[in-house]
């Protein structure tokens, strides 16, 4: 009876809504704020659900945030910070493990991220693409140019019927070209 009766005050006294956060970070010695506050860089901690800012700084790495969302009874994130100095590539250099392990995520993130590419954009499976009076590429987006997962189709015309030719080749490959964030140029 009595434990039934203190759980029931820390339920909506909000005490049973906690989710615990398992924090990884590289470097292990960065400096994580969770909402402004200081949190350790690895371990585990209580936060309230809902959506909060995740922050990760150290000299000679580049610093990152994020938002994250807590629901439920447990969550993790990895927080991964690049060097962008001289200072940052020593520690990378005396840390290999964790360099090794900072290298695997980025390019798990990158598969990751080109994998939401080609879903989002199955012409790019194509690209680079030449045909009859124009060339096929991508670049980042034009409209869109701060979204990394953005892109715009470039299509250099360099003959009369270069411009029809590219709009055939992507009507007979099913894409809709006024979905497609097209750049039309005549370089050549």
């Amino acid at each position: 009876m009595i434990v039934v009766l203190i759980g029931g005050i820390l339920l909506l006294r909000g005490g049973g809504s906690e989710t615990k956060l398992t924090v990884q970070s590289i470097p292990n010695d960065l400096t994580l704020t969770l909402d402004g506050h200081e949190i350790p860089a690895n371990g585990e901690v209580s936060i309230k659900p809902g959506e909060h800012t995740l922050a990760g700084s150290r000299r000679g790495f580049e610093s990152y945030s994020t938002t994250i969302t807590a629901s439920g009874d447990a969550a993790s994130y990895s927080m991964y910070l690049y060097a962008n100095s001289a200072e940052g590539r020593e520690w990378a250099r005396t840390n290999p493990e964790q360099e090794l392990q900072l290298e695997r995520e980025a390019g798990k993130r990158f598969d990751e991220m080109n994998d939401r590419l080609r879903a989002k954009y199955p012409v790019i499976s194509q690209l680079p693409y030449i045909g009859d009076g124009f060339e096929a590429t991508r670049t980042a987006s034009k409209t869109d140019p701060k979204n990394p997962e953005a892109i715009s189709i470039v299509v250099d015309v360099y003959g009369p019927t270069g411009k029809a030719k590219a709009l055939q080749w992507i009507n007979s490959n099913g894409w809709d070209p006024d979905t497609l964030d097209i750049i039309w140029t005549t370089d050549k």
